[in-house]
């Protein structure tokens, strides 16, 4: 717990507790003001969740802050996202979660992904995967990653939300673990395609990209982006930068296919990792 990074969000969740106790304000009545979670609210408070910027904004109208308080709490936001965590486990698995945390309070999400599947959309196999990739991790760290991560997944089913995710058919067939691991996640991403709330689109390896792709992305609104790399993600909030990748989303999504489509292709890759698994040796 001794990390810079780590201190700097106990500083700004302390101080928009404080502010909140003068507004007179439980953190229900916030949330409830700024259309996040209560849980939100609370772990931003107590230091365990950085909040986007758009989450942040959120607070600080529902607070009614001057602009003197309301760019005080950005610059401490600053200086959280700039601070390096000198915790290598935790900065390896944090980094994992930095694109669900930004999700948190966006009503509109649009991911594209080339060849990792969205945090949102992971089975807990599969997050469990994705997080023991992380540098120095350990099965304690990895095993409360996972649960982050599936709790963060209730998003998918709140009422007001809407999230659209595209992926290339590559990330149906990168695969991790077994074949057996796989056919459970396409399971969950038949389930999650029926509701309401969400869109699942693929491009079909028969159809070429619009644009070649160099990394995933996360659109939260049309005030931020989470950029992934190889060595992590970082938050753009540049009005022109968010708006060139909200155009490459947009070219990715008129070449993906939708609704019974999609369906078909995730039925038919799960007969081939059926077939694929009676000839895998255990």
């Amino acid at each position: 717990m001794g990390s810079g990074r780590r201190e700097r969000m106990r500083v700004l969740g302390a101080r928009l507790r404080a502010l909140r106790a003068e507004a007179g304000l439980t953190g229900a009545a916030l949330a409830q003001r700024a259309g996040v979670g209560q849980p939100t609210v609370s772990k931003v408070e107590t230091g365990r969740m950085v909040p986007s910027v758009d989450v942040l904004d959120r607070l600080c109208r529902a607070l009614n802050l001057d602009e003197s308080a309301a760019r005080e709490v950005r610059d401490l936001l600053v200086a959280v996202e700039s601070a390096i965590d000198t915790d290598s486990e935790a900065a390896g698995l944090a980094a994992g979660l930095v694109v669900d945390d930004a999700i948190r309070g966006a009503r509109l999400v649009r991911s594209f992904q080339c060849v990792v599947l969205p945090g949102l959309l992971q089975s807990a196999e599969y997050a469990r995967h994705v997080f023991e990739s992380a540098p120095d991790s350990t099965p304690e760290a990895v095993g409360r990653a996972v649960a982050a991560r599936v709790e963060r997944q209730s998003v998918l089913y709140e009422p007001g939300r809407e999230s659209v995710f595209v992926l290339t058919e590559a990330v149906l067939r990168t695969w991790p673990g077994t074949p057996a691991l796989m056919l459970a996640q396409l399971d969950r991403l038949l389930a999650v395609e029926s509701l309401n709330t969400v869109r699942l689109g693929v491009i079909p390896w028969r159809r070429p990209v619009p644009l070649l792709p160099r990394h995933g992305f996360t659109l939260c609104d049309e005030q931020a982006v989470v950029i992934e790399a190889f060595t992590g993600e970082r938050v753009a909030v540049d009005s022109a930068e968010v708006v060139a990748y909200e155009e490459a989303f947009d070219r990715f999504q008129g070449a993906a296919v939708f609704g019974d489509e999609v369906r078909e292709l995730l039925l038919r890759v799960m007969k081939e990792f059926r077939e694929l698994g009676d000839t895998v040796t255990p």
